[in-house]
């Protein structure tokens, strides 16, 4: 495959990164669950900052559900609200606890979770968290045949460590608060136009650097050769150092492929990237072994 021909290939692998983005982004599409009104929400990342009797704790990711009110995306225009155990805590049946202007924390199971997020609104929660039986998250959706899917509250699944340890705040603490946002992903982040500045700018300082001693040593072999020393002509025939010569076609490929690694590594970030990665590593490892 000629140069021209591999530049053409990384373009097209930068222009596709964005679109490809998605799958490590904070807000996850999933065209396999159902959808209808009142349940079409996209299955976004929340945060939710906490406080223990006034003081900042520990900030958790939940998942947003199907159903209910989107929340904010700057985390200034949030609603810091306290939060409450459900009583019963699965919160099948109207709480007995007040929860007027509060959120509740339930757990998952023994009705649905609509039935959960409706009984919670009409409570008069402002938000509603369920703990998950699993460490990990999951995707709350709304049932085939429920009727009432117009939920006016935001509702959020947390993973049981996390709401394990918030139960364990509430019964032994005066006051638990909690901030929920969602943030979004801008389309363009600083932080990846810093990492492209970086890289390009180490392999634009090496190459300077690698050109100017170059010269350096260009200058110092004509002194040599003008000085006809003796020393020189000795070692004329002893070997060489192992140069490269590398031209401009071959330094824009470089970056520009260099620049494709950096922008997929950020914008998918999954674990079957990272496989792919470490073994271009390697080969790349091989490769260099050969030459040694």
């Amino acid at each position: 495959m000629d140069i021209k021909k591999g530049i053409y290939i990384a373009v097209f692998v930068l222009f596709l990164c964005p679109c490809l983005g998605s799958a490590g982004d904070i807000v996850h599409r999933d065209n396999n669950a159902p959808t209808r009104p009142g349940c079409e929400n996209n299955f976004v990342l929340v945060k939710v900052a906490t406080w223990v009797d006034g003081v900042e704790d520990i900030e958790y990711v939940g998942v947003g559900a199907r159903f209910g009110r989107t929340l904010e995306s700057q985390e200034k225009h949030a609603n810091h609200t306290g939060l409450v155990l459900a009583d019963p805590p699965d919160c099948c049946s109207t709480p007995k606890n007040k929860l007027t202007g509060k959120a509740i924390l339930v757990y998952r199971g023994k009705c649905s979770f609509t039935t959960k997020a409706n009984i919670a609104e009409r409570a008069g929660a402002t938000a509603i968290l369920i703990i998950n039986n699993r460490t990990e998250l999951f995707k709350m959706v709304c049932e085939a045949n429920e009727p009432d899917v117009d939920i006016g509250i935001p509702a959020l699944m947390l993973p049981q460590d996390a709401g394990a340890t918030l139960e364990n705040f509430i019964k032994n603490s005066s006051s638990v608060s909690v901030q929920l946002y969602s943030p979004r992903r801008p389309l363009v982040d600083v932080a990846e136009v810093f990492l492209w500045l970086m890289a390009v700018g180490t392999i634009l300082l090496a190459s300077y650097w690698s050109a100017w001693t170059a010269r350096e040593a260009a200058i110092e072999q004509d002194k040599l050769l003008k000085d006809g020393s003796e020393e020189f002509l000795n070692m004329e025939g002893v070997g060489s150092s192992g140069i490269m010569d590398i031209n401009t076609t071959s330094a824009i490929l470089f970056v520009v492929i260099a620049s494709c690694f950096l922008v997929m590594l950020y914008k998918l970030m999954s674990f079957w990237f990272i496989e792919i990665l470490v073994v271009l590593f390697c080969i790349g490892g091989v490769e260099v072994c050969q030459f040694l």
